[in-house]
């Protein structure tokens, strides 16, 4: 028998973007990180993550900017990059972690292809946005890079998933945005992943084109 269930891409949007309203304590938020939050919730299917979501002074207006620059965005996994809304960039997101270079950086410094992958973006940085989603040492390579003085991104999404290494690269970003100069959104606990981060991006993309719910 046929199963009666909404059809209308639209409708169902609009619906689940009405009940995360509802669902969602967003009083902290101002209107743009009010998209990003709900963006995390939709994403994840939690409505009280919206509380371990962090925002730095101007993350969101630096992003925006950078993005509507057609700034480069850097992404740590091909599902990070996938994710991002094609129809909302003129170029495509970056990604380095299946090159041959990073393959062999990674065996030669024992380290991961996700650290090693770093090593391409080194001239990319200035301006970018940096979204991370999946690999925390690839975050914490990041936070080294900013230490030793390399280029600024515009914006760090930093949302890695997992229990080695997530929660802590994240509140390492967190501590340490201020003294590093540089702007973040990160979601703090071992939550996180390629969909979160990839949607905490396109909802910036959509306030650029006034998408708001």
């Amino acid at each position: 028998m046929p199963y009666q269930f909404n059809k209308d891409p639209q409708a169902i949007e609009r619906e689940s973007f009405r009940q995360i309203r509802t669902l969602t304590d967003l009083s902290d938020y101002d209107k743009q990180q009010q998209q990003v939050v709900m963006r995390i919730v939709h994403s994840l299917g939690i409505p009280s993550l919206a509380s371990q979501v962090r925002f730095s002074a101007q993350a969101c207006v630096n992003g925006m900017r950078a993005l509507a620059n057609n700034g480069d965005i850097l992404c740590d996994v091909e599902m990070v990059k996938q994710g991002i809304t094609k129809r909302m960039i003129s170029k495509q997101p970056l990604c380095f972690l299946n090159t041959d270079a990073t393959a062999r950086h990674a065996e030669a410094n024992l380290e991961t292809r996700s650290m090693a992958a770093l090593n391409s973006w080194a001239d990319k940085l200035a301006g970018s946005v940096v979204v991370i989603g999946n690999a925390p040492t690839a975050l914490f390579k990041l936070l080294e890079m900013l230490e030793a003085g390399t280029d600024k991104p515009s914006l760090i999404i930093g949302m890695p998933v997992g229990f080695v290494g997530a929660a802590e690269s994240k509140q390492a970003l967190w501590e340490a945005h201020q003294n590093l100069g540089v702007e973040c959104i990160t979601l703090l606990g071992r939550e996180g992943g390629s969909a979160v981060s990839s949607a905490s991006c396109n909802a910036l993309l959509r306030c650029n084109h006034g998408e708001y719910y």
